[in-house]
């Protein structure tokens, strides 16, 4: 795959040693990155070649990509306003499925200011880079995702990390700041690889005697906790006194895009400014009225989300019964430590010839450089297919 002596001295020549990593992982049967599904079946499962797979890695929390109310808002949004909008929300770019669906957030979430961006990773981009410039501090968990991480590069602001899910540490950092600047405090409510939850009014209370503003990310929580699915920061009853909240909507809203909301109406001045916002096409038509129809049934379903935790309890505890560890309590997001990387490549396939799909996480793209077997529960997720996931995982091979 790399050619040493032909990208000698040339971009490629950085990425040798990454080539050859991936060599030895393909060695052990399928590419687990970019895994190619040739049709979806349904919400839970897919047609790979010619094996039907369960899915168990998705992200479709609430099972909402073909919810029928949902699927017809996409259609009907491209048969009025066709399938892009070529442009930036500040040119030819917005909508009124924009301008609706930040009133609907506005609404659902009790805030007085919200902007939808093109992705969840922007949304983050765009927020963060914006608010916190040169001379002011950003405290982030050292666990962050990655678009928190490039967020903070690409603002002028100092940036500081924080032991993870630690607000004793972040109580110190704070205290060692100086008197200028402004501080904005990032943290995520349900972290996406390990599948902990932050103890956000916590943070809130630790952040807000310092006179810091706080930053939750909520883009794997929204749909899973709270009233309504409103999010960790809800659950914890600190949703009022939280100064920036994040989301995505490739989640739980079975679309594509981001947002942040804001009890702070000064959020909407950083349309004018913020360059992730301003110099991307906005979010298709038919995205919005995906993400606006889901929102609607999120906001007023109680169903889904006890069908999620029924299946949440029903996978932990037949993991936890077959002999595995799980990283975290019972949540939405379940991790696996595996003992390196060549065993979780090689346990991977193993469930793939199963008939099981789950998230293979490797490093650098986990906390403590651990390597994973990740799974994400549906609500739509049956039973049946539950206990066919819990099979599969006891017929792994036993390692040392």
């Amino acid at each position: 795959m790399f050619d040493t002596e032909a990208n000698k001295n040339t971009v490629f020549a950085k990425f040798e040693k990454l080539s050859e990593r991936v060599d030895k992982l393909r060695s052990a049967g399928r590419t687990p990155f970019g895994m190619r599904f040739d049709e979806m079946l349904s919400q839970t499962r897919a047609r790979v070649g010619n094996t039907e797979v369960l899915l168990a890695g998705t992200n479709n929390y609430l099972g909402l990509t073909y919810n029928p109310d949902v699927m017809q808002a996409a259609k009907t949004a491209i048969d009025t306003h066709g399938t892009a909008t070529t442009g930036s929300r500040l040119a030819n770019g917005t909508y009124s499925d924009h301008l609706d669906l930040e009133s609907d957030l506005k609404d659902y979430f009790g805030v007085a200011s919200a902007i939808v961006c093109t992705t969840g990773y922007q949304a983050n981009l765009a927020a963060l880079s914006t608010l916190a410039g040169r001379g002011d501090h950003l405290l982030i968990d050292a666990d962050s995702h990655a678009c928190i991480y490039d967020a903070c590069r690409l603002s002028d602001a100092e940036t500081i990390r924080f032991r993870h899910n630690s607000p004793e540490d972040l109580n110190k950092r704070l205290s060692r700041l100086p008197a200028e600047g402004a501080r904005l405090v990032v943290i995520e409510g349900l972290y996406s690889m390990l599948g902990d939850v932050a103890p956000v009014a916590e943070f809130v209370e630790v952040a807000h005697s310092h006179g810091a503003m706080i930053f939750v990310d909520e883009a794997h929580s929204i749909g899973c906790y709270g009233e309504n699915g409103r999010g960790v920061s809800q659950a914890q009853g600190v949703l009022d006194k939280v100064d920036f909240i994040s989301g995505t909507f490739s989640k739980s809203f079975a679309s594509i895009g981001g947002f942040c909301v804001s009890r702070h109406e000064a959020l909407e001045l950083i349309r004018l400014v913020s360059r992730p916002y301003l110099f991307t096409a906005s979010g298709s038509p038919a995205n919005m009225a995906a993400a606006r129809a889901s929102l609607k049934i999120i906001a007023s379903d109680t169903t889904l989300g006890k069908s999620l935790w029924d299946r949440v309890h029903q996978l932990y505890n037949g993991l936890s019964d077959a002999g595995f560890t799980i990283s975290s309590p019972p949540g939405p997001i379940m991790a696996i430590s595996r003992p390196d990387e060549h065993v979780a490549v090689a346990e991977w396939n193993h469930l793939m010839d199963q008939g099981v799909y789950v998230n293979l996480a490797v490093p650098p793209a986990t906390p403590q450089a651990k390597s994973l077997l990740r799974l994400s529960v549906s609500a739509a997720h049956t039973e049946a297919e539950i206990d066919q996931l819990i099979a599969a995982f006891r017929s792994l091979p036993k390692t040392a």
